[in-house]
């Protein structure tokens, strides 16, 4: 399995753009061997030095091809013009899960 945790930064005034890229993005994902584990916008931080992301994903897929293949998907990629105009920036780890 493969993991995909995302912080995600929104512009100013851009989180309703936002919404409907992931309102069309994130069904996506199950056609690639994925599964969104958890969305979470933090309300409360017990600690950081970082700034705090608007939201965080965590997504599995079942390997780096699904990944891959999801990301050159055309129907998200029809709508990729929503998610640039609204998110800032996006830090990204990819990482395996061990026992």
């Amino acid at each position: 399995m493969l993991y995909v945790t995302q912080l995600i930064y929104i512009k100013p005034g851009k989180e309703n753009i936002f919404d409907e890229f992931e309102q069309i993005a994130i069904p996506i994902i199950r056609n690639y061997n994925g599964k969104l584990l958890l969305r979470s916008r933090p309300t409360h931080t017990l600690e950081s030095t970082i700034d705090p992301p608007y939201e965080i994903h965590l997504v599995e897929f079942n390997s780096e091809s699904d990944l891959e293949n999801f990301m050159q998907d055309e129907e998200r990629k029809k709508f990729i013009h929503l998610k640039e105009e609204s998110i800032e920036k996006v830090v990204l780890y990819v990482g395996r899960k061990y026992n």
